[in-house]
Order: structure tokens, then C-alpha cells, then sequence
């Protein structure tokens, strides 16, 4: 690639590379993501995003000794979609990687249900059995800092509580998994300056420019707005408070753990009285734990719901029922509440 053409002499292009690596780095060593024999799953789209952490992580991968396997999902929601994977596939064979792929029809699964919610479970599915078969306990995905700035914002303006605020974590455990995020650090202008710096082509989805998508009205109309006329910073802002209610909300989330083993009673029951004694956040924490047991996750489940549950402990007779999304009911006994799930 000629650099002096891109008005970059071979020192700035180098030195460049070396800034991304280090910064990914830093995020890998304060976040405790990655240690040294790792074995790591990358899920590759063929966008900017997961592209720069294929070529990063595989930068990495003699210094920390890592062995990586790609993996990409076709969902098959556009007709040329079949393409990214071939794009895939070639870079994978120039970088000597083992590719696991595979083509999933996610529109005719979702037609009684969320297009978005069917797209993350099928894609999760496929990366959890990818990484059984790698034997890896790591998933490596390709969030950046700009992804983590529109998150925030589009929790603020839906409203949101701490564990919203939050963002996207750079580690998540979820069944028995590792969700890693080394770019989360990383802005989106850096990242498509290394892949031009590298020489390497993304795939483009149109549905990232689309305005029907909330988060592109964010990306292209808010933060431009925000950033023009109240703080040139607001991403790095948004960031930062993202961090910091990140890990205040991990915190609450221990002690909340903890306090669920006092007031629980057998799996699905909670105490009345232990309950009520509780600081509000913890009672809260508590009432959310018990849902995200029986329901997997606490998608779905809204301040409202919330406020129904400690309406239902404060104020409401026995045998009252608060009935939750997904099939969840908690019923109000003398001494306690009962958690139920629908089998149907």
C-alpha cells in the first residue's frame, strides 16, 4: 500500500498501528478480558467493526499465545448477504484462520415474533455451539466506543435505571460464556483508518445508513447535534458514565446476589418481611434477579413492572397477582412471594 499517497509517511502509518494495538491493549489488561493460551470464537460479520478485531486480535495472537476461530452467521435478511461470507472466508484463508460458517433463514423464524430479539438469539446459538466445538469459554465481538455512546443514549431517551446506564459491558457472562469486547474503547473514525491503513475492505449493510432504525437517527442527527451545539465531547461523556454506572451497578449486582440468598425461600419464593426491610435498590435488585431466574433475561421487563412488583409488597392484599411478560406471575402469600412461569 503506498502511504506517502494516503499523506502518511511509513513512520505515521506505523505508528498509527501500534496506537490502535496498544489502546486494545489497555482495554484487554484493565478489563481482564483475555489471558495468555486463550482460546477465542470471533464473530465476523465482514463490517468495519469485526473485521478491525479479526486483524487486531490476530496481531495479538503470538504475544498472548491465543488460538482464534472465526465465526460468521449469514441471517439471510438481504439477497447479496451470501457474499459477506465468501469476503470472510478469503481474508480467513490470507490469515491461515479456521472459519466456522453457517446460513439461517431469521425472517421466516420471526414471523410471530421480534425480528431483533430472533436475529441475537439465533446468532448467540450459533457462537455458543462454535465455541463448544473450539473448546473456547471466550466470544470475542466488535463494539466500539462510538456503538457504546448510541447505546447509552438511545437507554436515556427509551428511559432506563443504573444497569441501562451501563452500556455494553466490555465482559459478559451468559450461558457459561465470555462475552469479550476489546474494541469498546476504540472510536469508529480509528477503526476504519486501520482497516484503510491495513488495505482491508468491509462489507457495507445498507441498514446501517437506514432512518428507520432509531439508533441511525442517534448516530446521524442527535450526537452530530449534540456535539455541534452543547459538548464536542458528549460520546466520550457518554462513555465515561457508562463506565462508572457499569461498575456501580456490578457492585449493587454482588451485594444484591447476596442479599437474595437472606430473603429467598426455597427457588422460586421470597420472604415478605426480609424483602421489606430492604434499602429500595436492593429490594429492586432482588425482584429483578428473581424474574431474570425464571425468565432467562430481563428483556422486556420495564420500570412499570417494577413499580407493580412493590406496589404488590406494599400495598396490595393476598393472593394478588402481578402478571409479567413472558409468562411470569408473582402472587402476594401471608409471608412471602411466589414466583411462577407459565409452561404453555
Amino acid at each position: 500500500m503506498n502511504t506517502e499517497r494516503n499523506g502518511l509517511t511509513p513512520y505515521a502509518y506505523g505508528a498509527e498501528i501500534k496506537m490502535i494495538l496498544q489502546k486494545v491493549r489497555n482495554t484487554i489488561k484493565g478489563n481482564h478480558l483475555i489471558q495468555k493460551g486463550d482460546n477465542i470464537v470471533i464473530g465476523v460479520s465482514g463490517g468495519p467493526d469485526s473485521l478491525a478485531l479479526l486483524y487486531i486480535l490476530n496481531s495479538l495472537k503470538k504475544e498472548l499465545r491465543l488460538s482464534l476461530c472465526v465465526a460468521h452467521l449469514d441471517h439471510m435478511l438481504r439477497k447479496d448477504s451470501y457474499k459477506d461470507k465468501a469476503h470472510v472466508e478469503n481474508l480467513c484463508n490470507k490469515l491461515k484462520l479456521p472459519l466456522r460458517s453457517r446460513r439461517i433463514d431469521v425472517r421466516a423464524l420471526a414471523l410471530k415474533g421480534s425480528l431483533e430479539e430472533v436475529a441475537r438469539n439465533v446468532r448467540f446459538k450459533f457462537l455458543f455451539q462454535v465455541a463448544r466445538d473450539f473448546k473456547a469459554k471466550k466470544i470475542a465481538l466488535g463494539h466500539n466506543q462510538d456503538d457504546q455512546a448510541e447505546t447509552v443514549m438511545m437507554r436515556i431517551l427509551r428511559g432506563t435505571g443504573l444497569s441501562g446506564l451501563g452500556g455494553i459491558l466490555p465482559k459478559r457472562e451468559v450461558c457459561g460464556f465470555q462475552i469479550i469486547r476489546p474494541l469498546i474503547e476504540v472510536r469508529r473514525r480509528d477503526i476504519e483508518a486501520f482497516l484503510r491503513r491495513k488495505g482491508v475492505k468491509a462489507c457495507q449493510d445498507p441498514t446501517n445508513r437506514s432512518e428507520i432504525h432509531f439508533r441511525n437517527k442517534i448516530r446521524k442527527h442527535l450526537l452530530p447535534y449534540l456535539e455541534r451545539e452543547f459538548n464536542t465531547n458528549i460520546k466520550d461523556i457518554l462513555c465515561h458514565m457508562a463506565k462508572t454506572c457499569g461498575q456501580d451497578y456490578d457492585f449493587l449486582s454482588q451485594l444484591a446476589q447476596k442479599t437474595l440468598k437472606r430473603v429467598r425461600v426455597g427457588k422460586l419464593k421470597v420472604d415478605l418481611k426480609r424483602l421489606l426491610g430492604l434499602h429500595p435498590c436492593l429490594e429492586r435488585l432482588v425482584l429483578r434477579f428473581m424474574v431474570c431466574h425464571l425468565q432467562g433475561d430481563l428483556r422486556r421487563l420495564t420500570f412499570r413492572h417494577i413499580q407493580e412488583l412493590e406496589d404488590l409488597v406494599l400495598r396490595r392484599p393476598m393472593n394478588s397477582i402481578v402478571d409479567l411478560p413472558k409468562g411470569i406471575s408473582v402472587i402476594k402469600k401471608k409471608t412471602y412471594l411466589q414466583f411462577l412461569k407459565n409452561k404453555s
